[in-house]
């Protein structure tokens, strides 16, 4: 993770304001990384706060899946997610997939703006970073049961 950071800001129909707060409260910090941000909220975002933001599509439209696949090639540094707990979402499974990827990937990720404040606050923000990632050789090398492992051969 470089010392600018690519961040992700997200936010849920009821969140959207909460996000924009905190987004406005550290505009001059954000403003020297790179942006990005789902359809609604990048729009809401770079119009009321003037940064500059990769927006993608909406969330319920791929948005979130695009994000969560930006996470597989280590193209996302930062997830600031906030979500919203009291009103069910149509693509949950979407949401879930993402808050997984970056739980796989060992990414910081928010869900509140309190751990938004906590990540962007700290003195690891402003330098580059390594992430200990998790070690899934033996998962993937891994035999299903009832599997025939394949036979390589080798030319001589």
């Amino acid at each position: 993770m470089e010392k600018k950071k690519r961040i992700a800001l997200v936010a849920h129909d009821q969140r959207k304001e909460d996000l924009l707060s905190w987004v406005k409260y550290n505009a001059k910090v954000l403003s020297q990384h790179e942006l990005y941000a789902t359809g609604t909220t990048g729009k809401i975002i770079a119009k009321r706060c003037s940064l500059d933001i990769h927006r993608l599509k909406s969330g319920p439209l791929g948005g979130d899946q695009q994000l969560g696949a930006m996470i597989a090639d280590g193209e996302l540094d930062v997830l600031i997610f906030l979500w919203d707990p009291m009103t069910p979402q149509p693509h949950d499974v979407d949401i879930k997939a993402l808050l997984r990827m970056s739980v796989l990937y060992n990414i910081p990720v928010a869900c509140n703006r309190s751990t938004a404040d906590f990540i962007i606050s700290s003195r690891l923000f402003d330098e580059a970073y390594a992430p200990v990632l998790k070690d899934y050789t033996k998962y993937i090398g891994r035999t299903i049961k009832g599997e025939v492992p394949s036979q390589a051969t080798e030319k001589t």
